[in-house]
């Protein structure tokens, strides 16, 4: 399998620096794609949502960006625009074709350098990049800057990335997610719920702190403004070759958000912008509560996927190097 082209109908590529530690990913629908947005996060930073609104005049969506750089990120998506406005893909206005294309971020400023951020041109070479082949997984794109576990800091973080997978069902009903996964909170295994990666006891241990525990020890994370306060997010999209109206797709990223709930701990605190698209992009039957049973599953597979396949960057260990510590 090779992630969310499993879909067909959808590419990705991935823009990377790994001198700034940032990087963008563009999800593009050549042949248009009707998506829906769940928002669970509360610093939340994101573009065009309203046109994923069931009523808007827009009833498809062209690509998605996912950035890093915080707020500054969302200017990839003017350079995805513009590549695909370049190949004649977009909204018919008559004078022209407008691409859809929704855009949300994740804070990646404190690891790398604060003044390298996804811009137009990033954004660009990312579209130019995106293929129906395997999708790259770990420190790339959006997931370059990526990091978890920060009760204690960026040094006691661990390195975190993307991930992607695809569930396969009968009558070839294919259901797949991409995260982007950069929490506050730790990762853990969504079966076993022990700790994949998360907060470190010291800077130099390669032991799990376990932040649910200490905070309600009393741990509590720095407000605005000071050193630790490092803003977090995980964003997905999920996506399925099933037929979905707006309203369903919607109901489907809401439903693959209990991905994030089984294998981050704490999930969806002040401190991250949680976001999911739900994307459909094909014509199968399909229930849809099977589809959302399934979607929360592949996100939270693609969670920990995104953490084991990871490399150490900006001096945050990745989980790979941490077992040599052991």
């Amino acid at each position: 399998m090779k992630g969310l082209t499993d879909i067909e109908g959808i590419l990705v590529g991935h823009a990377t620096d790994i001198e700034g530690i940032t990087g963008c990913t563009a999800i593009l629908f050549p042949e248009g794609a009707v998506a829906g947005v769940d928002v669970r996060g509360s610093a939340v930073g994101e573009r065009e949502f309203e046109a994923l609104r069931p009523g808007h005049i827009a009833d498809r969506i062209h690509g998605i960006v996912l950035a890093g750089g915080s707020a500054f990120g969302l200017a990839a998506a003017d350079g995805v625009m513009r590549f695909l406005e370049e190949k004649g893909i977009g909204f018919d206005v008559g004078v022209a074709r407008v691409p859809i294309v929704p855009a949300a971020i994740l804070f990646d400023l404190a690891l790398g350098d604060s003044k390298q951020r996804p811009d137009a041109a990033m954004g660009y070479a990312a579209a130019q990049a995106a293929t129906p082949g395997k999708v790259a997984e770990g420190s790339v794109g959006a997931g370059t800057g990526a990091t978890v576990g920060k009760l204690f800091g960026l040094k006691q973080a661990v390195k975190g990335g993307i991930g992607t997978t695809t569930v396969e069902l009968a009558g070839g009903i294919l259901v797949s997610a991409l995260a982007v996964v950069n929490a506050f909170g730790d990762v853990r295994d969504p079966l076993s719920g022990q700790i994949v990666a998360g907060a470190r006891r010291t800077p130099e241990s390669a032991e799990f702190a376990d932040t649910a525990a200490e905070m309600k020890a009393g741990v509590s994370k720095p407000g605005f403004g000071r050193p630790a306060q490092l803003p977090s997010t995980t964003l997905a999209a999920v996506a399925t070759n099933a037929r979905l109206d707006r309203v369903e797709a919607t109901k489907l990223a809401a439903m693959a958000q209990n991905g994030l709930a089984r294998a981050i701990n704490p999930v969806h605190t002040m401190f991250d912008g949680d976001i999911v698209f739900g994307i459909s992009a094909g014509h199968r039957e399909a229930n849809l509560n099977m589809l959302g049973t399934v979607a929360a599953e592949a996100v939270a597979e693609a969670i920990v996927r995104a953490v084991r396949a990871a490399t150490s960057l900006g001096g945050v260990p990745a989980l790979r190097d941490l077992k040599e510590r052991d």
